[in-house]
């Protein structure tokens, strides 16, 4: 291994190490390994914030959906759904963690995952407080939910648009491929949660006239014109993303775009709305994305994943479960947009050996769901656990994990079988 290679392991390992341990805060430990990446060397200013490594799509993306989020949640839309919800389920804390997760997953099967939980997450807060319940819970399993539900599109997570447009996949076969086992696992998944969350959701159920007296306290629209504005350019938001790409328009454009306009049209104090975007998350993806990258030049993840997959010796069904485990646990130590970049190449190259098809499938399942296995695995889980934060409802990294961990072996158990059954069986 080149020096060049140890230096970046180090300091990789140094802030996964800061971050588990909670000596340092999580966006402080990313930004301290990409100082300490570019004093190294190991990437050089113009590499570190290049399209290449930072993905700035993401991060205005994200800043534009989090600006539109919190000008429709002052309208009282999501206090309006929060009611509805409670209402539909009695205040039931299992009920409401089941509607809220569905709910997540179907979203996120249509807008990026991260975009989805920036919509629906304010929701969550609103009916935790009123059931004066723990949002914790709720919130891990919208984290879970999400990367599910995206895991079924081609546009519902970047790795399946990564996958889609370097291997040529389209809308159809990730409903075909993908879409089967992700549903599976969200059914699965959510019969485990009451298990999983024993003691922690109670049986609390409201009475017909405490979810009455809700209803006629908060079921209300606190401007109407304003929701009714703040939806036309959401909804033009999601059909922009939609037709973005045949356009050659990045979502990032598009959400700055909507965002924009409803800015315009509020009429609200600027600073006061970019008060309310999530700036610690934004600058927690700068950071890691840079030492991510570092690790990537170094050529570790691919020394990895070469060494990995060299050990099939031409078999089609080791190499899709290898291929689906490995993905599986990388992407819940780094971000699995790089891990992702990275993988295709492998697999094409493996393919003239092998059936592709089930390599593509288990890239796409293990590199989308190994990321709900901690809370810096993918891009909602942090989005949510820096909200989380501000509402004074930390979610720390073990504290994650607890849950996370085994959700995701049984979601991975899963698509072992949909892998094993639909490509090595049946084919």
């Amino acid at each position: 291994m080149s020096t060049q290679a140890l230096l970046a392991a180090a300091i990789f390992a140094g802030v996964y190490f800061l971050i588990v341990t909670e000596r340092l805060h999580r966006t402080l430990a990313a930004l301290l390994g990409a100082v300490v990446v570019i004093a190294t060397g190991l990437l050089s200013q113009g590499e570190a914030f290049s399209e290449s490594v930072v993905d700035f799509n993401v991060i205005f993306l994200l800043a534009g959906m989090m600006v539109i989020a919190n000008i429709l949640a002052k309208t009282g839309l999501f206090q309006w759904i929060a009611v509805e919800a409670v209402r539909i389920t009695r205040g039931d804390p299992y009920r409401v963690l089941v509607i809220a997760s569905i709910v997540t997953a179907v979203v996120s099967a249509v807008l990026d995952n991260v975009t989805t939980v920036v919509l629906i997450v304010p929701v969550t807060f609103f009916i935790a407080k009123r059931l004066r319940i723990d949002p914790v819970p709720i919130l891990i399993s919208q984290i879970l939910a999400s990367n599910i539900g995206g895991t079924a599109t081609l546009i519902g997570d970047p790795p399946n648009l990564i996958i889609g447009s370097r291997l040529g996949k389209d809308f159809g076969d990730f409903l075909l491929n993908t879409a089967p086992a992700a549903i599976v696992s969200l059914v699965v998944y959510l019969a485990f949660a009451r298990w999983l969350f024993r003691g922690q959701l109670g049986r609390r159920m409201l009475s017909a006239k405490d979810i009455d007296d809700l209803v006629a306290e908060e079921r209300r629209i606190a401007d109407p014109a304003m929701m009714r504005t703040g939806l036309i350019v959401l909804l033009a938001t999601i059909a922009g993303f939609i037709v973005a790409r045949p356009l050659g328009l990045q979502g990032a454009t598009i959400a700055l775009a909507g965002a924009v306009v409803l800015m315009i049209v509020s009429k609200d104090d600027v600073h006061e709305i970019l008060k309310t975007v999530e700036w610690s998350s934004l600058f927690f993806f700068i950071g890691l994305f840079i030492v991510v990258g570092a690790v990537v030049k170094a050529g570790l993840i691919r020394d990895l994943a070469t060494a990995t997959l060299g050990i099939t010796g031409g078999r089609t069904d080791v190499a899709a479960l290898l291929v689906l485990w490995m993905s599986a646990i990388l992407s819940a130590i780094v971000d699995n947009i790089p891990y992702t970049i990275t993988m295709v190449p492998l697999v094409s190259e493996l393919g003239h050996s092998v059936n592709i098809e089930p390599l593509i499938w288990a890239l796409s399942l293990g590199a989308n769901l190994g990321g709900n296995a901690t809370v810096i695995g993918a891009s909602a889980n942090v989005v949510v656990s820096s909200m989380a934060e501000a509402q004074g409802y930390p979610i720390t990294f073990r504290g994650y994990l607890r849950y996370g961990l085994p959700a995701t072996f049984l979601t991975m158990v899963v698509c072992t079988i949909d892998i094993w059954l639909r490509y090595l069986v049946f084919s």
